[in-house]
């Protein structure tokens, strides 16, 4: 007998549909066979699905040849996350479970299998869903924690179940599934470090302004205990808020990283993501076997803050060159490419340099003049005054609040100024735009 039932494999925000087709036939010698380019985790589903079945008191296939072939054959299949259709699979084939092809066609199943049956939290599943919209199917099968970020997708008929026999118990009319609302998707309150809590420094409050306005790449340069940590990190408190698109894309790209809280399925604060001098080159661009998003990816439509610039390796400053100008990275394996996109706005913090012939010669090997070109303002962060810190604060002292109500109407203006144009803020701007305007 032979079923067929569908998945879904990441690969970057791109999901490839994948057929789960599962066979079987007599033979001296049971024994289950998982083809179709899957890595170890695909092939140890065999011994998960062998006992979840079993501990839910459901069937598996005695006395026959198993073969389960995940098509299409020449894509690299990776991770847990085909349990569950194996699983169903099995149990239609050795005719515990009934569903017309028909429905079988217009569903997606997505699980691991934990050895008691239990449904365990998989990542990629926002990306998975919208995918099944693209190819017109209309409902999704996920395990209960991921169901709620499956259902930000609209259109979609999502079923959450807790384990395989909740799940068999649904899918043959026993009970009725669980009725998955979208979550509430209510603006946050920004709770990080306020621009009125920051002493003096109004120089470099009112570059960063301008910074946030125009979406600026900015290098802040002083002395160490200046404040510059301080001030990148209230940066983010003077950014507009996500759209719901945006909050869609980011939300996608922390599922695929597994990095997507279980209460919190759709992120609705700018990512500001802080990368230390030691990271290396994969880690900040992404990569892997297969590819996964790296540090400026996490950082779309937020922050990526380089502390200690200088102290950078210079071919991993290197990388973030292309990214920074296609606000997006392709990262090419031997099994393809994947894209993810990096549109984010870099703040880059260092020590000024001691003006010697060897300092001079270290920052230039290390910070390229094309990386240089990159960076939109330089901002002389000077320490406050020990007096000044001492002073009661004043009561003019504007707050993070106040800033981003001129940072959203020169979002506005901008909107006005660039809507014939496929660009929205002033750093997308190149010789074409400043010659059409």
């Amino acid at each position: 007998m032979l079923t067929k039932l569908i998945s879904f494999a990441n690969f970057g925000l791109h999901c490839e549909k994948i057929t789960v087709e599962i066979g079987t036939v007599y033979g001296e010698k049971p024994h289950m066979f998982i083809v179709g380019l899957g890595d170890t985790a695909v092939r140890e589903s065999e011994q998960r699905v062998k006992m979840a079945l079993r501990s839910g008191g459901l069937r598996f296939p005695t006395g026959k040849v198993i073969t389960v072939n995940l098509a299409p054959a020449n894509l690299r299949k990776a991770g847990p996350r085909y349990d569950l259709a194996i699983a169903l699979g099995l149990l239609i084939v050795n005719g515990s479970l009934i569903i017309p092809e028909e429905a079988l066609a217009d569903m997606a199943f997505l699980g691991e299998l934990a050895l008691d049956g239990s449904l365990r939290h998989i990542t990629g599943v926002l990306p998975a869903t919208i995918a099944c919209r693209e190819h017109g199917i209309s409902t999704i099968v996920v395990p209960s924690v991921n169901a709620p970020e499956a259902a930000l997708v609209p259109g979609m008929n999502v079923i959450g179940a807790d384990s395989i026999t909740d799940l068999v118990e649904i899918l043959r009319g026993e009970r009725s599934p669980d009725i998955i609302a979208p979550p509430a998707c209510s603006p946050s309150n920004f709770l990080g470090i306020d621009f009125a809590d920051v002493r003096g420094q109004d120089h470099a409050k009112r570059a960063l302004e301008i910074a946030a306005a125009g979406g600026h790449n900015v290098l802040l340069s002083g002395a160490p205990g200046a404040g510059k940590t301080l001030l990148a990190r209230a940066f983010s408190g003077i950014l507009p808020p996500l759209t719901h698109e945006e909050s869609i894309e980011v939300t996608q790209i922390y599922s695929i990283a597994n990095l997507l809280p279980e209460d919190l399925p759709l992120v609705q604060k700018r990512p500001f993501r802080l990368v230390h001098h030691t990271a290396s080159g994969v880690s900040i661009v992404g990569g892997g076997q297969i590819p996964g998003p790296g540090e400026i990816s996490l950082a779309h439509k937020g922050v990526l803050f380089l502390d200690e610039l200088a102290e950078f390796p210079s071919q991993v400053l290197e990388v973030l060159r292309q990214p920074l100008e296609d606000r997006q990275i392709t990262i090419t394996r031997a099994h393809g490419s994947v894209t993810f996109p990096a549109d984010f706005i870099m703040i880059a913090a260092m020590n000024p340099p001691q003006f010697s012939a060897s300092t001079a010669q270290k920052i230039q090997r290390h910070i390229s003049a094309p990386l240089l070109d990159r960076i939109d303002l330089t901002i002389d962060v000077q320490p406050v005054p020990i007096v000044d810190l001492q002073k009661a604060p004043r009561i003019d002292m504007e707050t993070s609040a106040q800033i981003l109500e001129r940072v959203l109407k020169a979002r506005i203006l901008q909107a006005e100024r660039y809507k014939d144009l496929p660009i929205s803020t002033n750093k997308e701007m190149n010789v074409k735009h400043i010659d059409t305007l």
